[in-house]
C-alpha cells in the first residue's frame, strides 16, 4: 500500500511538472506569435539586400545598391500591407470572400500585374516632381532617392499601424519632394505639379464617393425598392455587370496594359464598350439561371452580386500591381542606374527584372503578413457593406479613374476606394433619413427622433473619417519632412 501511495505521489508530481511545461510552451508560443510576421519580413528584406550584393558586389557602389534594395523591399512590404486593403476590403466586408481567399487572390493578381504589366519606366521620377539635373552630382541624387524611399516606407508603416489607408503614391511623392528640397532647395521642386497632387486630396474621394453613391441609388431605385425584386434583377444585373466589365477593360487598358502598348483614351473606351456589350449579352441567360427559385427579398440579391464582386477585386489587384509597383521600386531603379557604370541620373530609368521581383513579391508578402488589419478596417469598420454596396465601391474605383483620366485630373486609387466607401455609407444615411421623414409624414402622431437617437443611427463611423482625412492631409508634408531629415543624416554618415 505504501509503495502504491509513493507511486501515486510521483505521478501527481510528474503531472504537475508536465502541466507547468505545457503552460510555459503555450505562453512562449503566444508571446512569440506577434514576432513571426516581422521575422519573415526581415528575412525577405535581408534576402533582397543579399541579392543586390550578388548583382553589384563587384562594383564600388555595391553596398549602396544593397542598402537601396533593403529600403525598396521594406517599401514594397508596406504597400502590400496598406494599399491592397482598398481592393480586397469591400469583398471581405461583404462576406463575398474569406480573409484567406482574399489574400490568396490578391497575392496572385498583384504579383501578376507587377510582373506582366508593371512599369518599365519610373513614374515617380519622370513625373517631374524634382528634376534630377537640379540636384547635381549623381551621388547626391542617390542619397536623395535613398532618403525618399526610406521616409515613404516609414510613413506608410506608421499609417498601417494606426489603421489609416493612405496613398503610397503621395508618400513617395512627398519623400522625393523633401529630399529634393534638402539637396537643392525649394527651386528644385515643380510646384505646379505638386499643386495638382494636392488637389487630388479633395478630387479623388469626392469623385469616388459621388459615383459609388450614384450606382447604389440606381440599384436601390431599379431593383431593391421594386415589388418584384428578382424580375428587376434579371433586367438590370446583367447591365450592371456589363458596365463593370467595360469599365475594368478600359481601366486595365489605361492603368496596366498601357505600360506594354500605347493605349489612347479613345482606344481604351472602345475596348471597354465592346467587352461590356459582350459581357452584358452573355450574362443575361446566366443571371436568369442563377435567379431561379430565389425568394423575393433583398438577401436573395446578394447571390447575384457575389461572383462579379470577387472578379472586380481580382482585377483591381492586377491593375494595382501593374501601376503601384513603381512606388516601391521606382527610386530603387533610379539608384541602380545612377550607381551603374554610366553614373547618369537624368535619363529614362528602366527597371531591371530583379528589381521588379523585389517589388512584386514584396507586395504579396506585405499583404500576407500585415494586410488583414487594414482589410478588416476598410471592409467593415467604416460602414457596413453587403455585396451590392461593395460592388458599387469596386465599380466606382474603375469608373472614377477613367473619368479622371478623361478630364486630366490627378487621382489616388486609395482615396477613390475609401472615398467610395464613405459615399456609400453617407448615401445610406441620407436615404434612411429620407424614408424616415416620409414615414413620419404619413403617420403624424408618431414622435420624431431625438438628437441622441439620430447620432446612434449614423451608419458611418465619424472617428474613422477624421483619422483617415487627417492622415491624407499630412502624408505629403510628413513624408517630405522625414525625407529631408533622413537625407541630411545619410549625407553626414557618408561624409
Amino acid at each position: 500500500m505504501a509503495q502504491n501511495d509513493l507511486e501515486t505521489r510521483h505521478l501527481d508530481t510528474l503531472d504537475r511538472d508536465l502541466g507547468r511545461f505545457s503552460t510555459l510552451e503555450r505562453a512562449t508560443a503566444y508571446a512569440a506569435r506577434p514576432l513571426v510576421a516581422p521575422g519573415i519580413a526581415l528575412v525577405f528584406v535581408l534576402l533582397a539586400g543579399l541579392g543586390a550584393m550578388l548583382a553589384f558586389g563587384q562594383t564600388s557602389n555595391g553596398m549602396i545598391v544593397a542598402m537601396a534594395a533593403v529600403f525598396g523591399a521594406y517599401m514594397a512590404l508596406n504597400i502590400g500591407a496598406n494599399d491592397v486593403a482598398n481592393n480586397m476590403g469591400p469583398a471581405v466586408g461583404a462576406n463575398a470572400l474569406t480573409m484567406g481567399g482574399a489574400i490568396a487572390i490578391a497575392a496572385i493578381f498583384e504579383t501578376a500585374g507587377a510582373l506582366i504589366a508593371g512599369g518599365d519606366v519610373v513614374g515617380t521620377i519622370s513625373r517631374g516632381i524634382v528634376a534630377p539635373e537640379s540636384i547635381g552630382a549623381p551621388e547626391v541624387f542617390v542619397w536623395a532617392m535613398m532618403a525618399a524611399l526610406l521616409s515613404s516606407a516609414l510613413w506608410v508603416n506608421l499609417a498601417t499601424w494606426i489603421g489609416a489607408p493612405v496613398s503610397t503614391t503621395h508618400s513617395v511623392v512627398g519623400g522625393v519632394m523633401g529630399a529634393g528640397i534638402a539637396a537643392a532647395g525649394f527651386g528644385a521642386v515643380n510646384w505646379p505639379t505638386m499643386a495638382t497632387i494636392a488637389a487630388s486630396w479633395v478630387i479623388s474621394p469626392l469623385l469616388g464617393g459621388l459615383i459609388a453613391a450614384g450606382f447604389l441609388w440606381f440599384i436601390k431605385a431599379r431593383i431593391i425598392y421594386r415589388d418584384d425584386k428578382i424580375a428587376a434583377a434579371r433586367v438590370w444585373v446583367p447591365v450592371l455587370i456589363g458596365i463593370m466589365a467595360g469599365a475594368f477593360a478600359a481601366y486595365l487598358a489605361l492603368k496596366g496594359l498601357s505600360r506594354l502598348i500605347d493605349v489612347s483614351m479613345g482606344r481604351a473606351l472602345l475596348i471597354g464598350a465592346v467587352l461590356g456589350l459582350v459581357c452584358w449579352l452573355v450574362m443575361i441567360p446566366v443571371i436568369r439561371r442563377q435567379s431561379r427559385g430565389l425568394e423575393n427579398r433583398n438577401k436573395s440579391l446578394k447571390v447575384l452580386f457575389g461572383i462579379p464582386l470577387v472578379v472586380s477585386a481580382a482585377l483591381l489587384s492586377f491593375a494595382h500591381g501593374a501601376n503601384d509597383v513603381a512606388n516601391a521600386v521606382g527610386p530603387l531603379a533610379a539608384i541602380v542606374q545612377a550607381s551603374g557604370s554610366s553614373g547618369s541620373a537624368t535619363g529614362v530609368v528602366a527597371i531591371p527584372l530583379w528589381v521588379m521581383l523585389i517589388g512584386a513579391f514584396g507586395l504579396s508578402f506585405g499583404l500576407f503578413l500585415f494586410g488583414p488589419k487594414l482589410i478588416r478596417m476598410v471592409g467593415s469598420q467604416i460602414t457596413k457593406l453587403n455585396p451590392m454596396r461593395a460592388y458599387c465601391v469596386s465599380l466606382s474605383a474603375a469608373v472614377t479613374v477613367i473619368v479622371a483620366s478623361w478630364l486630366g485630373l490627378p487621382v489616388s486609387s486609395t482615396h477613390i476606394a475609401v472615398g467610395a466607401i464613405f459615399g456609400v455609407g453617407f448615401f445610406r444615411e441620407w436615404d434612411a433619413e429620407r424614408r424616415l421623414r416620409a414615414a413620419q409624414g404619413s403617420l403624424p402622431e408618431r414622435p420624431g427622433l431625438g438628437p441622441e437617437e439620430r447620432r446612434r443611427r449614423k451608419l458611418v463611423r465619424r472617428s474613422h473619417v477624421m483619422t483617415i482625412a487627417a492622415a491624407w492631409i499630412v502624408t505629403v508634408p510628413a513624408a517630405a519632412l522625414l525625407s529631408a531629415l533622413l537625407f541630411w543624416g545619410l549625407r553626414s554618415i557618408a561624409a
